[in-house]
Order: structure tokens, then sequence, then C-alpha cells
């Protein structure tokens, strides 16, 4: 099974690489980009069919180590 993990910084939390981004964009032609929040995407593949099981392990490993839960947020989608 495929599970897909996106971790984004907290509301409030300050994100200078999505400052970065935004002005950036705006000095290369796109005037129309605003505020831009930076994150990560992490793509895993698990041996496990159940998906529940899957679920509250995935949730385990993104409080251990996949993010930081004091200054981000995460989202897990099982893909089949």
């Amino acid at each position: 099974m495929k599970a897909r993990v996106h971790v984004t910084l907290k509301n409030g939390v300050l994100d200078p690489q999505g400052k970065a981004i935004g002005h950036s964009l705006n000095r290369l032609g796109f005037p129309e980009v605003g505020d831009v929040r930076q994150g990560k995407f992490i793509e895993l593949e698990l041996d496990e069919t159940d998906k529940a099981k899957a679920k509250a392990r995935l949730d385990e490993m993104c409080r251990k180590l996949l993010a930081n839960t004091v200054i981000e947020n995460y989202s897990i989608e099982l893909v089949g």
C-alpha cells in the first residue's frame, strides 16, 4: 500500500523559505503570487494491507520523525 504524507508549518509559524519563494516569483514576473507557505511531501510504500493499521503506523512515524509536531501539521493519505 502506498501512503502520501504532507507536512506543513502551523499557522503563525514564520516561513522564511516560503517568503523567499514568493519574493523570487514576484521578481521573475509573477506579481499575482501573494503569500507562499512551503512544506514537505513524502511518499512511502508500506508492507501492510489493513488500512487502519497502516494509518496508525504512519501517524506514529510522523510523530516520531517525519514532522516536528511543535511547529508542523501533517496529513496522511492512503493510496490503495
